[in-house]
């Protein structure tokens, strides 16, 4: 039995690689505007790329723990990673969006602003991991039920039915009392059990079984004689 194992269709494809770009365009813009802040708080500038690696970065590693720990019992642990991640990230752009803005930019409108590309890297990230698994999963599951069905069916193989045996054993008696009866015959016209034998190709000691007479048993007395 052959199993159709669904394929990544163009819709599937188009959406994740529509999300992986955008998510590469997010977390470029975030990227940026960390390292700048990092840069602005101090961080020598050969060095302040790494921390908006440390904030997006947490983001990217987090969603991808809670949907493969879907479920389980630690999956609190990556859910509280990604809420704090994503709150630095959205609180640090908002705050640069502040302090590097123009003065005729209300501060309000360039946090807003600021705060799309962490909130769109964290969306972008969770739907591609979703549709990955999605479209994996299920070809995995139905392969596992089909091995099941396949491990049953070996270990208890249906029984013949009634039918299908005598279809079996009568042939084979019938044969048997064929050769019988043509023994019968052969031995009314004069032929030896070994002529005989040759004949139905069978064994000499078989025929002469066949012709054996019926055995009787001895009269057994229930007492004993006794003498006056």
């Amino acid at each position: 039995m052959s199993t159709r194992r669904p394929a990544w269709g163009w819709a599937v494809v188009t959406a994740a690689t529509g999300t992986v770009l955008i998510g590469i365009g997010a977390f470029w813009l975030s990227f940026m505007a960390l390292a700048d802040l990092a840069a602005r708080s101090g961080i020598a500038s050969g060095q302040a790329w790494i921390w908006p690696l440390l904030v997006d970065g947490l983001i990217v590693v987090s969603t991808i723990a809670v949907v493969a720990l879907d479920g389980r019992r630690g999956a609190w642990y990556p859910w509280a990673l990604l809420f704090c991640g994503a709150l630095v990230s959205v609180a640090a752009n908002a705050l640069h969006a502040v302090v590097a803005a123009d003065v005729s930019v209300p501060a309000m409108l360039a946090a807003t602003v600021a705060a799309v590309p962490p909130l769109v890297l964290l969306a972008s990230t969770h739907l591609t991991v979703v549709l990955t698994r999605s479209t994996t999963a299920q070809p995995s599951s139905t392969a596992q039920v089909l091995g099941d069905l396949a491990a049953v069916a070996e270990a208890d193989p249906a029984p013949e039915s009634e039918a299908e045996a005598e279809q079996v054993t009568e042939p084979e008696a019938e044969l048997v009392i064929g050769r019988r009866e043509r023994a019968m015959q052969l031995r009314e016209a004069g032929w030896s059990n070994k002529a005989i034998a040759d004949e139905l190709q069978v064994h000499p000691s078989t025929v002469g079984r066949w012709f054996a007479p019926p055995v009787e048993e001895p009269e057994t007395t229930t007492g004993m004689e006794t003498t006056p």
